[in-house]
């Protein structure tokens, strides 16, 4: 367990949940995720400078619950999050860009039931950087997915976050053991400034 998983030389960036709803602490968020946004415009802005194919993902449900599965049994307040609500928008400061992948999901993760897996493999990614929020939520389940479909996951570890700070550092701590590497936005950016 926790043998360093080395970065591959064709990564992605994929921005997991940055959305209004969870960057407000009287909606979704708290925590440390206000930081974390902050240290992934930086991020977004050097793969986008190393011309990485980037993606972002959105909880969108359909406006009349039509497409709700167990999930929102469990987490009802998640219907709210449908196409148009203000709470469901990326926030401004990691607004896509022309040619960046917008994943519409109903899940945890951003592979589920998604075009995400075939989108990085048309480009030739093998190592997927993840960051975005919840840590213990979307953010592992993409990794955990990340790693079965072959990429190689890295955590950009002050990219990350939660509405709470114990399962944030739980959550990092097993996924740096059995998934995923664990780097910040430094040390990405220095790995990778070739």
């Amino acid at each position: 367990m926790g043998r360093r998983l080395e970065p591959g030389v064709a990564p992605a960036l994929v921005i997991v949940d940055f959305v209004h709803g969870f960057a407000d602490p009287g909606v979704l968020g708290g925590g440390n995720i206000a930081e974390a946004i902050a240290q992934t415009q930086a991020l977004l802005g050097f793969a986008r400078g190393k011309g990485w194919p980037v993606a972002h993902t959105r909880v969108v449900y359909a406006a009349d619950g039509s497409d709700a599965g167990v999930f929102t049994l469990k987490a009802p307040s998640l219907l709210a999050l449908t196409e148009e609500a203000h709470d469901s928008q990326i926030v401004p400061g990691l607004a896509p860009a022309p040619g960046e992948l917008v994943v519409r999901k109903r899940g945890a993760s951003a592979f589920f039931d998604t075009p995400l897996q075939g989108w990085l493999g048309f480009r030739r990614v093998d190592t997927v950087v993840v960051a975005g929020c919840t840590t213990s939520g979307c953010v592992r389940a993409t990794v955990v997915d990340a790693m079965q479909h072959e990429f190689r996951p890295i955590v950009a570890t002050d990219c990350v976050g939660d509405r709470a700070l114990a399962p944030h550092a739980a959550n990092l701590f097993d996924m740096g053991q059995k998934y995923a590497q664990l780097m910040s936005r430094a040390e990405i950016e220095t790995h990778y400034a070739w």
